[in-house]
């Protein structure tokens, strides 16, 4: 094995000092993800984009019934103005009664239209949401765990959540409205171009206007979204790199510098959400204005009309009051641009995300032999971004049921190596073979069924210690369990266990076992220790049965002595598995078979 000087290792992020006093958080550029080349604020690169206003079916009945509530909404208005304005003049009751009964119909069509609107397109859109959530999950799945970046998982399907939530509401918020409005003003219309012609011109400027206006404003909403965008995302750098380095900065008394560059970065946030606070107020004033004008319009072309006789008073009132009642129809305009708006950036990072190229090709059908394999690398690189080699070139074989030791400096490509094993990241280079078998030629998954991979830190979901362990081989028998735990070195601990598999691991108290913190807790609850929680993950890749087990770094957290404790446990448990452990640290390598130091990748 060759290797020349590369960057750090994926699992060790070199520390960087600051050496200029006078750099800004403009100068603080977003860190590529070293596994994946995911920035904070988006993707590796935009795939290709799909539409974003395409309905779905029962969204286009909603925006219709929605058109209905609104025309309903409009006549009644206008409706209203005629009879009032024809009772004035002391008619016979009964040429009223067509108006009294259209003003009750409408009046009562309008809010039953609305309630069987919102019914039908959240009903829709619940629909629409559910879909999307299982296909981006499915889409997730292959970029597990190489194209995912450092992210912390809880962190990375929040903002998965969040913006498939942003991008249906598309169908509620911005398509219903749509649909909604063009269907209400195309009645009003049509109404006022056969009642009298002018006053369909006014109508027809009117729209037009609006449309404008909220063209306009759209513009004013993106500019807005991308300066509010960036300048979170300039929050978030900045405050990375100083609670990263805060205990650092803190010893040297270098403190002032960090907290005026997240001050700066955190006032730039506020004349985002300023500028985009005014331009949203500007499409509604403009609106208003836009209504407003329109009202006045048709006000001063019916007043020539009304003293000709062209037009009686009654439906001059109607024609006058159309403009002001489709007003309400044309103010879901700006909200419907936010929305818009909002859903857009939320599908850039879907899809900035979702359509990366898998790290492993999908190629393969072979299936995989039961049993260890003997594991074969011949000249293998590897890359996580493709921009330059993280690890290798290696050749390496590796025999069934040896335990081995993958060592060395930080930065030489160790977990990357690993990677390459576990088979999360093809080669970029030469080739790796399980059984003489290229592993692209073998399908993914029944690899990684032949794989109990620990890493650093092993995840404890909040349930039973049973279930925690379940999770690898789910028909485990109960003595199964206790027979893994045993051998994972934890059958005195789970002696000690008032409920023993049926011990609750709450979800706080794991995380503040693990920092070895002493909390309080009840009969049916307990905090984990550091070294309890990597027995636990070894507990469940030795209950799996896989026949091998791929370790990364994972007693980087514990002593000395507890490391080496649990190390010694795992071989004399692992009975024929292969045992690849990979550690910069000297953990019980004289139990291992072989130790095999490597050296900085070659550029």
């Amino acid at each position: 094995m060759s290797s020349v000087a590369s960057r750090a290792d994926s699992n060790s992020a070199s520390r960087e000092g600051v050496t200029h006093a006078d750099v800004t958080p403009d100068d603080v550029a977003p860190a590529d993800d070293a596994r994946g080349g995911l920035a904070r604020e988006g993707g590796s690169r935009p795939g290709r984009r799909r539409p974003l206003l395409v309905p779905v079916r029962g969204v286009i009945i909603a925006g219709l019934i929605g058109a209905l509530a609104f025309a309903c909404g409009v006549a009644l208005t206008a409706t209203s103005g005629w009879l009032i304005v024809r009772a004035s003049q002391r008619p016979i009751v009964l040429t009223l009664l067509t108006a009294i009964v259209a003003v009750r119909t409408f009046g009562i069509g309008r809010p039953v239209f609305r309630y069987v609107e919102r019914l039908v397109s959240h009903n829709a859109a619940l629909a629409d949401l559910t879909e999307r959530r299982t296909a981006a999950y499915r889409q997730l799945l292959p970029l597990t765990p190489a194209r995912l970046g450092t992210r912390r998982r809880a962190d990375l399907l929040s903002g998965v959540v969040r913006d498939l939530d942003d991008e249906v509401d598309i169908q509620v918020r911005v398509i219903v409205p749509l649909i909604t409005t063009v269907g209400a003003a195309a009645v009003a219309l049509v109404a006022t171009f056969l009642i009298h012609p002018p006053a369909g011109f006014v109508m027809l400027g009117f729209i037009v206007v609006a449309a404008l206006v909220g063209w306009l404003d759209l513009a004013l909403e993106r500019h807005g979204q991308a300066a509010s965008l960036k300048a979170r995302g300039q929050v978030d750098r900045v405050a990375h790199l100083v609670s990263s380095g805060a205990t650092e900065l803190a010893a040297i008394g270098a403190t002032d510098a960090p907290m005026a560059w997240l001050a700066h970065a955190q006032k730039n946030v506020e004349k985002a959400a300023t500028a985009q606070a005014r331009g949203r107020a500007a499409g509604v004033a403009l609106t208003l204005l836009a209504t407003g004008a329109a009202t006045l319009l048709m006000a001063w072309t019916l007043d020539g009309e009304v003293r000709s006789g062209a037009i009686d008073g009654p439906f001059a009132a109607l024609l006058l009051l159309t403009p002001l009642a489709l007003g309400d129809v044309v103010g879901l305009i700006p909200d419907a641009v936010g929305s818009f708006a909002r859903s857009a950036a939320a599908r850039d990072r879907l899809q900035a995300l979702l359509t990366q190229e898998p790290a492993v090709a999908a190629r393969g059908t072979h299936g995989v032999a039961d049993g260890a394999p003997t594991i074969e690398l011949d000249d293998v690189t590897a890359s996580w971004t493709g921009a330059r080699t993280d690890t290798g070139p290696h050749t390496l074989t590796i025999a069934p049921g040896e335990h081995l030791a993958i060592t060395g400096p930080n930065g030489c490509g160790k977990s990357t190596l690993l990677a390459v094993l576990a088979r999360h990241l093809d080669p970029s280079g030469g080739t790796c073979r399980w059984d003489g078998v290229d592993v692209r030629d073998l399908d993914a998954d029944a690899v990684r069924s032949r794989i109990a991979f620990v890493d650093d830190d092993p995840h404890l979901f909040a349930g039973t210690l049973g279930a925690n362990l379940l999770l690898a081989q789910p028909g485990a028998s109960d003595d199964e369990v206790r027979a893994a735990l045993r051998r994972a070195g934890l059958g005195g601990w789970l002696d000690e266990l008032t409920d023993g598999l049926d011990t609750h691991l709450g979800e706080y108290l794991v995380g503040a076992g693990r920092d070895g913190a002493e909390t309080a807790g009840t009969a049916t609850e307990r905090s984990i220790s550091g070294g309890e929680r990597a027995r636990l993950g070894i507990a469940r890749a030795l209950l799996s049965e896989r026949p091998v087990i791929a370790l990364d770094e994972p007693v980087a957290h514990l002593d000395g002595p507890t490391a080496d404790a649990v190390i010694r446990d795992l071989l004399e448990a692992s009975g024929g598995r292969t045992v690849v452990m990979v550690s910069h640290h000297p953990v019980a390598f004289d139990a291992l078979d072989r130790v095999v130091e490597l050296e900085f990748a070659r550029a």
